[in-house]
């Protein structure tokens, strides 16, 4: 079977930067509070005006300067995200029409910080089979725009931003070797959005009550995070007959520092292959791992045959990893 690989990166963050400094005038909080717990100093937040796709539009545009592949040459579109424009039409359907694709299939995934990872084995598996050829997919969030920001201990955490990738075939053995995808529904309560859908439809009470924002418990995520990180990382090495002191470049969801640490020492990576992001743009949910490989290869921290970990978790819950041969 033809491996597929990752023919092209791009990312956009939005303008405005917020500042722990920020937080600091509006919230019973310090820089050196967010900072020690969370690892994060800074993150970026969308304009008034800014929706999602506005986001990914930016970032394909970039994208699609790296590489002879045009957006008339997309097969396949699809968004990991879990604040899409729309409840529908998808955001997908809003870039394939903004950039002049063909009547491809463009969808949205909901698996939240998870989803850049589902929509990579859903587009890889299409490749493979010969339903596309080439796929843009993304992970992008306007995080700001469900945040609770009264609330001290998850409004410091989220940033807003788009990363893209293209995918294609291979033409030697480097591209993606193995992924590993899971979920575990009956923790559902320990992550989500409560109002919004068919089971709590938007009413003022909702609203006045904040229950479309991001709701967390804190200590039991984080322990879910840690425990199922590691193992996903673990299984998709093991795969393939790697350990983690053949990854070259880690590149975990950011969700906080103590997480990404605990899940590459699990794993066997050396803490200095951790790449990290999270200090300047915060928990951007399915955008962190796009956005950090786009940073990753533009700054040379990625090369020709670097073995690439890539690892994330949310809520559903939901976690993976994927392990690919730059």
């Amino acid at each position: 079977m033809k491996r597929v690989k990752i023919l092209a990166t791009g990312s956009y963050l939005p303008e405005r930067i917020v500042t722990n400094k920020d937080w600091e005038e509006k919230l019973d909080t310090s820089d050196e509070w967010i900072t020690t717990r969370t690892g994060i100093k800074e993150r970026h937040f969308s304009s008034d005006d800014q929706a999602t796709s506005d986001l990914c539009i930016e970032a394909a545009k970039r994208a699609f300067k790296t590489t002879s592949i045009k957006p008339e040459d997309i097969d396949l579109c699809i968004v990991g995200t879990i604040t899409p424009d729309h409840a529908f039409p998808s955001t997908a359907c809003l870039i394939q029409n903004a950039l002049g694709m063909r009547n491809i299939p463009s969808f949205d995934i909901s698996a939240a910080c998870t989803g850049f990872l589902y929509a990579l084995v859903i587009a890889k598996n299409m490749i493979e089979n010969n339903s596309a050829k080439y796929a843009l997919i993304f992970g992008a969030e306007t995080l700001s725009k469900i945040t609770d920001i009264t609330d001290r201990s998850s409004a410091v955490l989220f940033g807003d931003g788009a990363g893209c990738v293209v995918l294609g075939p291979s033409d030697d053995d480097t591209g993606i070797i193995s992924s590993n995808l899971y979920s575990d529904g009956s923790l559902e309560h320990l992550l989500k959005q409560p109002a919004g859908g068919s089971r709590n439809p938007a009413t003022l009470e909702s609203v006045r009550n904040m229950q479309h924002t991001v709701q967390m418990q804190g200590n039991e995520t984080y322990k879910n995070d840690v425990s199922k990180m590691g193992q996903a990382a673990v299984n998709v090495l093991k795969k393939v007959g790697l350990t983690g002191e053949d990854v070259n470049v880690f590149i975990p969801h950011q969700a906080n520092l103590r997480i990404m640490q605990s899940t590459a020492k699990r794993a066997g990576v050396a803490l200095e292959k951790v790449y990290i992001t999270i200090n300047k743009y915060g928990n951007m949910s399915a955008a962190t791992i796009p956005v950090a490989l786009d940073d990753a290869v533009k700054d040379g921290t990625i090369k020709k045959n670097s073995i690439v970990l890539f690892d994330a978790f949310g809520g559903g819950l939901t976690w993976g990893a994927m392990v690919v041969r730059w």
